[in-house]
């Protein structure tokens, strides 16, 4: 029987402990992931007992505060604190989603904050994304077009079919769904994810593209697409109720249809 066993270095340790200041009655406890790639040490577990009674209702709040007034070195990204950016998207008790968007109060027992599986990791909770963008660009993300612009307004659409576009519009690209896909986590190098399959869709289903053949053609590819197995990953984390796997089913429809 093969033996598998990961890098020494690759090992996450017990981190250090910071405890609340005497007196603290509502404490909860923050294990949160921390490598710095400067040091060359292995990633540890670092836990955080934190006030909730000084302390907002969202894990990103609990991150904010104990950057701000427990350990200044803590890494991670975040921005609107409204669920519109992404920029906070890490794994959370087990399930990808938004750190400003998570009530603690919905986590039993200790908080377990990790970053976004599957990437490489930058620092402590910041995910690497630029293999992620690349791949969204490479769909071409933008209106399409052969046509000439009409000279006096913009292209018009009917609000059926400005409706046609309610559930795919509305993605943040956080990657909460692309990093929970198994079959990304296989061939991330070739397999585009729930993520940008989600994004291709949006704009074939554009009734004011005129590329939609030309964007069938460049998913025509036994990786690109085909990978999925409609294992539900992505729908059941979406922090914005979307559902990637039947935007995926979608074109896969339609390169049935063109056949």
């Amino acid at each position: 029987m093969a033996k598998l066993t990961l890098p020494a270095n690759s090992r996450v340790q017990e981190g250090r402990r910071h405890e609340a200041a005497s007196g603290a009655k509502n404490v909860k406890v923050f294990k949160v992931y921390r490598w710095d790639p400067d040091t060359g040490e292995n990633p540890r577990l670092d836990s955080y007992e934190v006030d909730l009674a000084s302390c907002g209702p969202m894990v990103l709040d609990a991150l904010i505060k104990i950057k701000n007034e427990i350990d200044a070195t803590l890494t991670f990204r975040r921005s609107c604190r409204e669920g519109i950016c992404g920029s906070c998207a890490m794994n959370i008790d087990g399930r990808n989603t938004l750190a400003c968007t998570t009530a603690i109060e919905d986590i039993r027992g200790d908080v377990r904050i990790y970053p976004l599986p599957a990437m490489n990791v930058v620092k402590d909770l910041i995910p690497d994304m630029t293999h992620f963008y690349a791949q969204y660009a490479s769909i071409r993300p933008w209106i399409r077009t052969d046509s000439p612009a009409p000279p006096d307004h913009e292209r018009l659409q009917s609000k059926e079919d400005r409706g046609e576009l309610d559930g795919l519009y509305e993605c943040i690209l956080c990657a909460c769904c692309q990093t929970s896909c198994p079959s990304y986590w296989w061939s991330p190098d070739r397999y585009l994810g729930p993520a940008v399959l989600l994004q291709a869709y949006r704009w074939i289903a554009d009734s004011r593209d005129e590329a939609t053949g030309e964007r069938l053609d460049d998913l025509e590819d036994p990786f690109k697409l085909y990978r999925c197995h409609t294992i539900m990953n992505c729908t059941q984390v979406c922090p914005k109720g979307l559902n990637p796997a039947k935007a995926i089913a979608e074109i896969k429809k339609l390169m049935v249809a063109r056949r």
